[in-house]
């Protein structure tokens, strides 16, 4: 067995990074070791002999410390209990103390010995963790009325191309273009938050004396180039290249539904619309479809196991998946695509203009599928004689 010499354990409580503090009965700091010299940054000179309240922001916490070990029902210990210390600087430091009173064999207080640990990196881990859980929750809840906001402000910009006079046509464009930076600045702000908990870096900024808030204002470095929501090229007098084209929107939030289903309308598609993927089956399994775009996260089944069940009773039939999270939250993405997932994979709000490619390649496609599909089929040319 390990002899336990006086020497070495009073080695390893000095070399400890931890906060040691031991005090007397009146309060006054006999014992400082050399962890507390490095998170507090007073030298020993400085504290030994001087009130233990010097340590704390305010006499109160202090007392409060105190109070605690006195009136706790482990006879005077204490364990993670948490308060404030305040180091040479004058800045607060948040600890977990776990200590006890010293008493002599007569039962008399003599003093008392603290552990504290420095609980700001702990912190900041938790406050990461919580921004993370926030982050997504928020990329989903707002991306969703966003995408709202951006099908129904490409069907007012056509609106205003077709019935506006030139002059107006310049002063509501103005306030359309207004729309769409504070759209685009909102989800900035989101994928900031998103940014700022994938890295680690939890950054704070001064809003009120002594308050600080989150600091989400996005970063753009010259880099970068921001997704603009530009309105749909005029029509009059041009084709209607999607005109005719049956798709399928699932989401189970209706505002997407609806202005995602008006928006395919105006380029003269066919739409049907469900909130549920059974309602979606019920439609698919009666009516011809040429493509379905799909929600991600919905009740009943997710969006990789609605592709699955597609692909598995249709299996020539598109399917476009989109999400309101700015990342592959449970990899539905990532298995779709391992499966035969083809086309975009859109995170809403949708860039409309992008969705009209999608769906003429799409389109494309399936022309040229069933043209090669009639080739095939086609009998061979007489040979020649």
């Amino acid at each position: 067995m390990l002899p336990l010499d006086p020497k070495h354990i009073q080695h390893l409580v000095e070399s400890s990074p931890d906060i040691i503090i031991a005090v007397d009965r009146e309060g006054t700091i006999n014992y400082y070791n050399d962890g507390a010299r490095q998170n507090l940054g007073f030298n020993t000179d400085e504290i030994i002999g001087q009130p233990v309240t010097r340590l704390y922001p305010t006499i109160d916490e202090a007392k409060r410390v105190m109070r605690a070990m006195r009136e706790s029902s482990t006879h005077g210990r204490i364990a993670g209990f948490e308060t404030m210390f305040i180091d040479k600087n004058g800045q607060i430091i948040p600890v977990t103390i776990s200590g006890s009173i010293i008493y002599d064999d007569a039962g008399k207080e003599l003093g008392s010995i603290g552990f504290a640990r420095d609980i700001r990196r702990m912190r900041r881990a938790q406050q990461l963790a919580t921004a993370g859980e926030i982050a997504v929750s928020l990329a989903h809840e707002i991306n969703n009325p966003l995408e709202c906001i951006i099908n129904n402000l490409d069907l007012m910009s056509r609106s205003v191309e077709a019935h506006y006079a030139d002059a107006d046509k310049v002063i509501e464009g103005e306030r359309m273009d207004s729309i769409r930076n504070s759209v685009e600045r909102v989800q900035a702000i989101v994928r900031r938050l998103d940014e700022m908990t994938r890295k680690g870096e939890y950054e704070t900024r001064d809003y009120l004396a002594g308050k600080r808030m989150a600091d989400l204002a996005p970063r753009q470095s010259a880099n970068d180039h921001p997704q603009m929501f530009k309105p749909a090229a005029a029509t009059s007098g041009e084709e209607w290249p999607l005109k005719g084209m049956s798709v399928l929107i699932l989401d189970d939030d209706l505002s997407v539904v609806s202005s995602l289903g008006d928006l395919l309308r105006a380029e003269q598609c066919i739409v049907h619309t469900a909130t549920l993927p059974s309602a979606a089956f019920g439609i698919l399994r009666n009516v011809k479809v040429d493509l379905v775009i799909s929600d991600v996260v919905m009740p009943e089944m997710d969006g990789y196991e609605f592709y699955l069940k597609v692909k598995e009773e249709m299996p020539t039939l598109p399917v476009i998946l989109m999400t309101a999270y700015y990342y592959d939250k449970d990899h539905i993405l990532k298995r779709s695509r391992l499966r035969g997932l083809e086309g975009a994979l859109f995170k809403k709000p949708i860039n409309p203009q992008k969705l009209r490619q999608t769906l003429l390649q799409a389109r494309q496609k399936a022309k040229e599928a069933k043209a090669a599909e009639r080739a095939a089929k086609a009998p061979p040319p007489p040979a020649a004689s």
